[in-house]
């Protein structure tokens, strides 16, 4: 019998991602403390939640391949968590307006029935536009990314305060790493064509 795929996230844009592979999957939302450890690297916190999310879903589907993820946003080594609400987003784009952003996107596929697990940190770094704070203002209205790390959703209107993005996989920035992904899911056996 194959395992069954599951996404460990609540994401909407992580599931929307997966579905472009045509593979029947299922979601389950772990909870799980995403606090920083002290003296955690960025990636390493990126790292270490996409491997908890993936086993902790381990530990109630025996024959699974659970996918983690999980993204940390830096600017100066400084990690900026989602904002959650309207004013912690104008600060971090007046932050970051002008410079660069690394989007730390951490991806781990763990089979739950070996409990093996791959696992790997795909970087993709953000050019913020130098904007104004009325411009700032206009894109929070309009979008209300206030569940994103770094304040910006890249896939929607967000792609207008951006000025230039560099990176091996564009999906990595949406916070799934899809290239990396394929290559895990064929190690496992789980051909996608």
């Amino acid at each position: 019998m194959n395992p069954t795929l599951i996404l460990a996230s609540s994401s909407p844009f992580r599931r929307e991602l997966l579905t472009h592979l045509q593979v029947p999957f299922t979601c389950i939302s772990p909870d799980v403390d995403e606090t920083p450890l002290p003296n955690e690297l960025p990636q390493e916190t990126a790292l270490r939640l996409a491997q908890v999310k993936a086993e902790k879903v381990g530990t109630t589907h025996a024959n699974a391949l659970i996918i983690g993820c999980d993204q940390v946003a830096t600017l100066d080594n400084q990690q900026l968590g989602k904002p959650l609400t309207h004013d912690n987003a104008t600060k971090q784009l007046r932050m970051m307006r002008g410079r660069e952003v690394t989007f730390h996107s951490a991806l781990c596929l763990y089979n739950s029935a070996t409990q093996s697990m791959q696992a790997e940190v795909v970087p993709y770094i953000v050019k913020f536009r130098n904007l104004t704070d009325a411009q700032i203002e206009s894109y929070l209205t309009k979008e209300q990314p206030y569940h994103c790390a770094g304040s910006a959703k890249s896939e929607g209107l967000g792609i207008a305060i951006i000025e230039k993005m560099t990176g091996e996989d564009p999906n990595a920035l949406i916070g799934l790493p899809m290239i990396a992904l394929v290559t895990m899911l064929q190690n496992e056996g789980l051909a996608v064509l």
